[in-house]
């Protein structure tokens, strides 16, 4: 009877891992196809590179404002309403976005797009913490996020096909379809917590959590905050200028760059599961507190290398191979990276990562508009990629001093089911 409770709980625990993977497969889907489309999008509304980079920025600025309270009220009204009601809207505004009639009214979706979106991976961070014990957070986080990757990955050729079949205003009507089936298969079947059993232990952990405005205010989200910064400056490239940059740079098909562009997302979402059980392994073992710090340092010297290995190679393949490099690494850093702030956050968890995610964002409206900024100044693409090796270098650093209550074993308890 024990074997046959337990075989259920986890059979429950890897449905809920593979919903939040698809989760985030329709967000990165619905959030990359833009980048795709750059092109039919700009000439169709008489549109500059400047205006598609504000148009980048617009959805990052959106995405960065609504985080805390997207993670706030997540935390109150439990991950069940708030992920349903949060991917309803995001699919809405994708939908809209095909409606653009010029610069204004795409800014504007844009931006409610974006801060749609902001509540998607907090309102997991919850789920996560919820669902399953400390001891599964690392690989849970990897499976979260590498969902997000493979959706990048899928979108540029997924959305080149469309664009070809049936141009980009219909290919947007068209994503909106599955996070809408996805919104409402989760609000009929997901629960806020797995038993009451669940919940009376969630009641004991409140009493230990630490408020969400004095957390906020401590040292340890000042860190979390920093470095995830550059993971999200670092990374963003990857679904706004990269495309782009290959066509332009090595005189690329956009069909030819598509294929490209695959890679480092693919390469990304194979960082998040290797991060995912190598964070679980060290979990496990006598090396507990160095569990979050160890994987997360050495994926921001690995992205370092590969930012800065962009700048010395002059052919698309080794380029594409040197953004794999820099993209494996910056993934490697997020299972930490979120398994950090459900330690020091428990009950305020999706607080908490909002206010993380959240400073992600300002990194990722900083690479939007840092990318063709110094290009405009410097006449190359260089000194971007130079700024961003060294932005991933002190990121490391932050790292080796960022301490959490996963050493210790007050949260591990709920672990015994």
């Amino acid at each position: 009877m024990n074997t046959q409770r337990i075989s259920n709980e986890t059979f429950k625990r890897l449905a809920v891992l593979a919903a939040l993977f698809s989760l985030s497969l329709i967000l990165y889907l619905d959030r990359a196809a833009i980048s795709s489309a750059k092109t039919s999008m700009a000439t169709a509304l008489s549109l500059s590179d400047a205006a598609m980079g504000a148009v980048f920025s617009a959805f990052a600025l959106g995405y960065a404002f609504a985080q805390i309270p997207s993670g706030w009220f997540a935390d109150r009204i439990g991950p069940r309403m708030a992920l349903a009601l949060v991917v309803a809207l995001w699919s809405v505004f994708t939908v809209l976005t095909g409606f653009a009639s010029g610069l204004g009214t795409l800014l504007v979706v844009r931006f409610l797009f974006g801060a749609a979106e902001a509540g998607a991976f907090p309102g997991s961070a919850r789920v996560i913490y919820n669902w399953l014990p400390p001891r599964m957070h690392g690989i849970a986080n990897g499976i979260l996020f590498s969902g997000a990757l493979v959706g990048g990955a899928v979108a540029f050729p997924f959305f080149q096909w469309l664009l070809g079949a049936h141009g980009w205003r219909t290919a947007f009507y068209l994503l909106g379809v599955p996070g809408g089936v996805w919104a409402f298969c989760w609000l009929i079947w997901f629960r806020d917590f797995p038993s009451e059993r669940a919940i009376a232990g969630q009641e004991q952990e409140a009493v230990r959590s630490v408020r969400l405005v004095v957390l906020l205010r401590s040292k340890a989200m000042v860190k979390a905050m920093a470095q995830y910064f550059v993971g999200n400056f670092t990374f963003f490239i990857c679904i706004s200028w990269m495309f782009p940059y290959l066509v332009q740079r090595y005189s690329l098909s956009p069909g030819q760059a598509a294929k490209y562009s695959m890679v480092p997302l693919l390469s990304g979402a194979t960082a998040n599961w290797v991060s995912g059980f190598l964070v679980d392994l060290l979990y496990r073992s006598r090396f507990r507190p160095w569990s979050r710090r160890v994987p997360a340092a050495a994926g921001f010297v690995l992205a370092a290398c590969g930012v800065y290995g962009v700048t010395l190679l002059d052919s698309p393949g080794s380029a594409i191979s040197a953004f794999a490099v820099a993209t494996f690494g910056v993934e490697i850093t997020i299972s930490p990276s979120w398994a950090y702030c459900i330690d020091i956050a428990r009950m305020n968890s999706g607080g908490a990562s909002a206010a993380m995610n959240m400073a992600g964002s300002v990194g990722a409206f900083a690479s939007a508009n840092a990318f063709p900024l110094l290009y405009r100044l410097t006449g190359n693409s260089d000194a971007y990629f130079w700024i961003a090796a060294a932005l991933n270098v002190l990121a490391a650093v932050c790292w080796l001093t960022m301490h959490s209550a996963q050493n210790s074993d007050a949260a591990e308890p709920r672990s015994r089911d």
